[in-house]
Formats: structure tokens, C-alpha cells, sequence
């Protein structure tokens, strides 16, 4: 007999106290749960509710906006969609039979109170998600913002976060093929940690996670379940971090990639073996996710007893057990016909399994604990129903001031020593530095597959060795920008993932996103919200590429500042052959050096504004999708033709950032000028060198394909400038008229300020 708060105790009980506001639901959230259930909720029910009600799983501040993404669509968009939103990862048609599934997701609270877990379980649960899709997983991207890199607090996070993503991703043998660290004092208390992961699959393999067949088992298996991470979703997650800092520990997970790894083997043989109707991971709240997702996905109803589950700690309660967000744990929906083989699999791979229960025709969810009733609900109720919010929305009171504080005040370098001395510090400080620190530790090559990786603009994977076929992937974000302007500066993030596809020499077909915003209670946060999905819909719907799925993550803030809105969008592309990938770096001598597109006083919001000046104010720059998609087109047919040795797309740090990155990624130097520049675009020689206009690529061209390549810009109307030439015998970069810097002192700078802050680079 257990003592478990039974739905016989709660009607016979009405007037007992329960405490809601501790399981972060509100009074008016509780009084509705009460009123769908016509009585108290259990203190199972009230687990579950809490958890699934929160803000991290529920989105419900965030829906009425996010419904903009499956709005804003047209034909073009759902050609080669084959899962859209609202599954576990959205996946893409990439020809000859294949598909790629991917998705990014945030794991940011838990990667401050403790930061090796809370990366590392990060990488483990968006992995899952891609297993789930019926994909074997084949990369992992990460997507990083720290604190101030002289605050003594941001080393032990800086070193946590990526310990913990290169542990667990390596232990799983996929590589890590880019994404994007900066540090910036707004994220001092709340670091972001989004991760990113892909697979790939044959369209045959497609599965999707719902409860169907009445009869059929409900069976989880995997790693025990345990006292780690409950509360995760509701509490942690859907929360603000007080001004003391956390006090949440035991909300953080504990995470095992050996378990995982063997846990991919055995779930891809259980699909290879037709062994199972669907599969769902167990990421946050657990079962309580797991079973009213499938439940509310399939035919409505299950019966599950949970004293079944298998636990690494016998005191834990039913309330716990259901919340526990416990790592590497996955539920299946079997036909009973199936079992047996079922659990031939699981036992092969070592993997603990239980049987929890079956798929009914009640249109409940009911849960036993010890043959009592502890849980009976409308699945729905749960997982698909949540609370809708329309929070006020209030335009900020000082943005107008942010914006009218523009970077043309600011004083200009004229003479060659002064601009030579300010890009050495663009390029060496910490946002625009190598960033080799950090992906030393990754594995970048295991599996055989990668094309693309760091420091390239964009990671590429070959998902077929008989065709070549691959996809690329880049993922971007700049909450500068965003900070200035919201609307913008999500279409700058699309902009810049989108360019940074099309310079590997792929054709950019889908977006998954990552949404990282402050407390969704503040009035301001939510125009900045709206206005950011806003912003990446009217893109995505301008290019023509889809919104596959995603994340939100709210409360990111310490006390009442918020952090910079900060929307990461990754960009997949497809390419018909990676040998014909296109490098960011030039390998050969006497190659000439053309700057695509056109160069405005676009320095508002810089990394020159920032770094030279510790200036942010007035607009970001202009976005203009239809020069991007031109520009993307230009590329894909220089890359076909074999007319590019090498392309680097123009963003952050602006011509000075990607000339610097370009030298030192083989080690070539270049004499470059920039008088036409100044000349045709009525610029100035720091606008020339730090703008950031978009729509801009260079690219390093052969002497022999001169004249072809050339025809090609003009005949697709893309402003082209001949800038520069290659040249291996200078070992430098020489900026014409102007300054002179030796390859070993700029790779010096350009690789000094992670080191200097953190230790020694691995194997550097």
C-alpha cells in the first residue's frame, strides 16, 4: 500500500492546500486545472500540470506569435517539407531518396548553476530529438554567448560549457562542425547555451512519435530514472534567476553519452527491425511529457503503472518520478506481437527496459501507482491545451534614444598607422579572435563525413559517399543588432546564416531557430519578441525557405535587466556534390581577390563601433533578402563551374574581419587596395574596412576564369570590385597606401585573446 495523494483522496479532499506557486504555476493556472478536472488535481496531476504548463514546454507566452511560421508560407516553402513544426525535429526532402532532419535548442539556466551537466545534457537531448525522427545522428553545432571574458566568473562557465559539449559529443563520436561563441557583459549572469543537432535518414525510415493501436505496449527503456533534474522544465527553465543568484541545484540533469551512444545503435535497429509503431524521447518533464505527448498524439488514451519504472534511487515519489528529467531514457509504442523481438533488441544492446503500460480507447491518461489511481486526464489537457497568453506588449521607452545615438559621431581613423592599429584590435578582441580555444576540443573529422568545418563560414557533411551528395549548415545570431532593432536584427541573423550556407556553394532550403529573450512578464521583452518572429517570418516567407521548428527560451535575465534579444537562426542547405564545396580561405598564389556587392557607412552597432569606441546605438545595417538570394545564386553557379578557389562571407568585423580570417586560414598573404571601393561607393577608407553591409562575399577567383567570372556578375547583376591578388611570397597582408601586417603578428593577435583569458589552447 503507498501513501500517494490518490484521485479518490483528492475528491474526498477538496479543500486541501497544495503548493502550485512552488511548482511555478500561478493562482488563476491552478484554479483552471481545477476547473478541467472538476476537482483538486493530485499531487501527481499537479507534477505534470506544472511541468507541462510552463513556459519552456508549453510556449505559452510565445504561441499566437509563433503561428506566424506555419502562416507565412507559400508552395515553394512545403516542396521538400516532410515534417514541419510540432514534431520532435522538422525534416527536409535533400533528393536521391535522403532526408535531413535538424534542429537547435537552448539549455541555458542549467548551463550557469552548473555548467559541465548543463551543456553536456544540452547536446545529449537535442540528439535524442534527432533519434526520434528515425535519423541516425551526424553532427553537432553549438551556439555560445558568455559573460564579460575579464570577469573572474565567466572562466568557470566558459570552461564548463565546453568541456561539457566536447565530452559528451566526442564520447558520441559526432562531430562538432561550427557555430558561434561571443561574450558580451549583458549574458554576465545568464550565458546562453544552444545546441544544435542533424541527422540523416532514407524517406522510407521516417518515423513520427504518436500513441496508435489500442493494445498496443507502452515501454521505456534506457537509463534508470533517477533524482536528477526534476523541476528542470518548470522551474528552472521558466524562470528568472534572482539577483543572489541560483539556488536551484538538483534542477540540473546528469548526463552519460555512453548510454546515449548505445542507445542510437539500439534505437536504429529497432527501427531498422520494423520493431516499433513510434518513438519519443524523454527530454524535459520526462514521462510526464513522454506519455501525454504520444497519448494526445494518437488515439487519446493509456494506462500506465508506474511503479514499473525502473529507478536508480528506490526513495524517489510518484510525483518525482513523473517530473524527473533524468537523461537517456526513451519511450516506445509497441504491438504486443512485436514485444518480444522488441526486447530481444533492448537486452542485445544492454539496454534496461520496462513495460509501463498500454494504449487505450478511454481518451484518458491514467496513471497507477501501486494499483491506486494517482493520475486520470485528458491527455490533451496536459500536452496540446495549455494556457494561451497574450501578454502586454509595450515599445520600449528608451529605444528611441538607443537609436538616435548613431555611430556617425564617433571619430574616424584617417591615417594608415591609426587604422592599422584599430584592425588589430577588431581583429584580435575576443568576439572577432580564433575561436580555437573552444573548437580544439571538439572532434571535428570522426565519422569520415565532414566537408566543411571550422574555421569556414559554414559546416558541411556528405551524407551519401556513392553521389556526394551533403548539406551545409551555419547558424547565426547578433543581439547587438537585435538590441537596436529587433525586426532587423532577426532578418540579419537569417541573412547572415542564409549567406554563410551559400558561400560553402550550397543552396540554403530550411531554418530551424533558437528564440533566447528575457522575462516574457516584461512588456518590453514581448514587443522585442513579436517583433523579432515578425521579422524571421517575413524573411523566411521573402526567400522562400521554411521554418522546420524550434526553440523559445524566456527569462533569460538576472533580476530585472534582460539580456540583449538574441534569436539564433540556423540555415540547412543542400549541395548535389561536397567536392564541389567552396573553402573560406585562398590556397593558391596570384589569384584575384573580387569584393561582391556594395559597401554603405554601415557601422552602427559594429564590432569597430564596440571594440574601438564601446559604442552601441542607431540602426543596424539595411537587409535586402532579394541581393542575398541573388548573390547565393552567383555562387552556387561559380561553384559548379569551378570558377571559385575560395569564399568568405562579410559580417561582423566587417572586409577587415574576413581578409584577416582569409590569410591565416592556409597561411597565403594578399596585397589588397581599397580606392575603388572608396571611389564607387562614396565610402571613407574605416567604412571600406569595418562596414557591415550585408549581401557581401569575397571570393578568391583564378586568373584564367577572370573574364567567365566576371560575366557572370554581370550577367546576374551582382556589383563586383577587383580588390586585390593573392600572394604567397609577402607572408602579409598589405592593405595598399595604407598599413602592412606580417601573417605571424596577426595570427599572434588574432589567436592570443581566448588563451590569454582561459589557459592554453588544447594540442595548440
Amino acid at each position: 500500500m503507498s501513501n500517494a495523494d490518490t484521485v479518490e483522496n483528492a475528491i474526498a479532499t477538496p479543500d486541501r492546500e497544495q503548493p502550485y506557486e512552488a511548482l511555478g504555476l500561478k493562482a488563476d493556472e491552478y484554479a483552471k486545472i481545477r476547473e478541467i478536472l472538476g476537482r483538486r488535481p493530485t499531487s501527481g496531476e499537479l507534477a505534470m500540470y506544472s511541468v507541462m504548463w510552463s513556459e519552456h514546454c508549453s510556449y505559452k507566452s510565445s504561441k499566437i506569435y509563433l503561428r506566424q511560421f506555419g502562416q507565412k508560407v507559400s508552395p515553394a516553402m512545403k516542396k521538400n517539407l516532410m515534417v514541419g513544426m510540432g514534431e520532435n525535429a522538422g525534416v527536409v526532402d535533400v533528393g536521391e531518396g535522403w532526408a535531413v532532419t535538424f534542429k537547435v535548442e537552448s539549455h541555458n539556466h542549467p548551463s550557469y548553476i552548473e555548467p559541465f551537466q548543463g551543456a553536456a545534457t544540452g547536446v545529449g537531448g537535442i540528439v535524442r530529438d534527432i533519434i526520434s525522427m528515425g535519423a541516425r545522428p551526424v553532427a553537432v553545432m553549438d551556439q555560445l554567448r558568455f559573460g564579460d571574458i575579464a570577469e573572474a566568473d565567466t572562466a568557470r562557465v566558459v570552461h564548463g560549457v565546453t568541456s561539457g559539449i566536447s565530452f559528451y559529443g566526442n564520447c558520441l563520436g559526432l562531430p562538432n562542425i561550427g557555430g558561434e561563441t561571443y561574450f558580451d557583459k549583458v549574458y554576465q549572469g545568464n550565458p546562453l547555451v544552444n545546441a544544435l543537432s542533424v541527422g540523416v535518414l532514407r524517406h522510407e525510415d521516417l518515423h513520427l512519435a504518436n500513441a496508435r493501436g489500442v493494445g498496443n505496449k507502452v515501454v521505456l527503456f534506457g537509463a534508470r530514472t533517477g533524482g536528477d533534474g526534476i523541476g528542470g522544465a518548470s522551474i528552472l527553465a521558466s524562470d528568472t534567476f534572482s539577483a543572489g543568484g541560483p539556488t536551484k541545484r538538483p534542477a540540473v540533469q546528469v548526463g552519460d553519452p555512453f548510454a546515449e551512444k548505445v542507445l542510437i545503435e539500439c534505437c536504429l535497429e529497432l527501427f531498422a527491425g520494423d520493431l516499433v509503431e513510434g518513438i519519443q524521447d524523454l527530454g524535459a518533464a520526462g514521462i510526464s511529457c513522454a506519455t501525454s505527448e504520444l497519448a494526445s498524439n494518437g488515439d487519446g488514451g493509456m494506462f500506465i503503472e508506474l511503479e514499473k519504472v525502473l529507478l536508480r534511487d528506490p526513495t524517489l515519489t510518484a510525483e518525482e518520478i513523473l517530473m524527473s528529467e533524468s537523461q537517456e531514457r526513451m519511450m516506445a509504442i509497441v504491438t504486443p506481437e512485436k514485444l518480444e523481438g522488441f526486447l530481444a533488441v533492448t537486452a542485445k544492446w544492454d539496454v534496461e527496459t520496462s513495460v509501463l503500460g498500454e494504449v487505450t480507447d478511454t481518451g484518458r491518461l491514467v496513471i497507477n501507482w501501486h494499483g491506486e489511481e494517482i493520475v486520470n486526464v485528458e491527455p490533451r489537457t496536459v500536452a496540446v491545451d495549455g494556457p494561451v497568453y497574450e501578454r502586454p506588449v509595450a515599445y520600449p521607452t528608451w529605444i528611441d534614444a538607443l537609436q538616435a545615438d548613431s555611430a556617425v559621431r564617433l571619430p574616424r581613423a584617417t591615417s594608415g598607422s591609426d587604422l592599422r592599429d584599430e584592425f588589430l584590435r577588431v581583429v584580435g578582441s575576443p568576439n572577432m579572435a580564433s575561436k580555437d580555444w573552444i573548437t580544439n576540443q571538439y572532434d571535428r573529422y570522426v565519422m569520415g563525413n565532414t566537408a566543411l568545418s571550422f574555421p569556414d563560414d559554414g559546416g558541411m557533411v556528405r551524407v551519401d559517399e556513392v553521389s556526394g551528395l551533403g548539406f551545409a549548415l551555419a547558424s547565426d545570431a547578433n543581439g547587438r543588432y537585435c538590441q537596436l532593432d529587433p525586426y532587423r536584427g532577426a532578418q540579419l541573423a537569417l541573412a547572415e546564416a542564409y549567406r554563410n550556407v551559400s558561400v560553402t556553394g550550397a543552396t540554403p532550403v530550411a531554418v530551424s531557430d533558437c528564440l533566447n529573450f528575457g522575462s516574457p512578464e516584461n512588456p518590453e521583452v514581448m514587443w522585442q519578441f513579436s517583433q523579432a518572429v515578425e521579422g524571421l517570418a517575413d524573411g523566411c516567407l521573402e526567400l522562400e525557405i521554411p521554418v522546420t521548428g524550434g526553440n523559445v527560451s524566456f527569462y533569460n535575465q538576472t533580476g530585472s535587466q534582460p539580456i540583449h534579444p538574441t534569436p539564433v537562426v540556423a540555415v540547412l542547405g543542400v549541395i548535389d556534390d561536397v567536392a564541389r564545396r567552396i573553402p573560406s580561405g585562398w590556397q593558391d598564389e596570384g589569384s584575384n581577390l573580387y569584393l561582391l556587392g556594395v559597401t554603405r557607412p554601415e557601422l552602427d552597432g559594429s564590432a569597430w563601433a564596440g571594440v574601438v569606441h564601446d559604442h552601441l546605438g542607431g540602426r543596424p545595417p539595411i537587409v535586402s533578402l532579394a541581393a542575398e538570394e541573388t548573390l547565393s545564386g552567383l555562387l552556387r553557379a561559380g561553384a559548379l563551374e569551378g570558377l571559385i578557389d575560395s569564399a568568405h562571407d562579410l559580417s561582423d568585423g566587417g572586409l577587415a574581419q574576413t581578409l584577416a580570417e582569409s590569410v591565416l586560414r592556409f597561411g597565403i598573404g594578399a596585397r589588397v587596395w581599397l580606392d575603388e571601393i572608396i571611389e564607387r561607393d562614396g565610402v571613407s577608407a574605416s567604412d571600406a574596412l569595418f562596414s557591415e553591409s550585408t549581401a557581401r562575399v569575397l571570393v578568391a577567383v583564378p586568373r584564367e576564369d577572370d573574364v567567365k567570372f566576371k560575366g557572370l556578375c554581370e550577367g546576374r547583376g551582382v556589383p563586383v570590385l577587383r580588390i586585390g591578388v593573392t600572394d604567397a611570397q609577402s607572408a602579409s597582408l598589405e592593405v595598399q597606401g595604407l598599413f602592412e601586417v606580417g601573417i605571424e603578428e596577426l595570427g599572434g593577435v588574432h589567436r592570443a585573446a581566448l588563451p590569454g583569458a582561459f589557459g592554453p589552447v588544447v594540442g595548440g
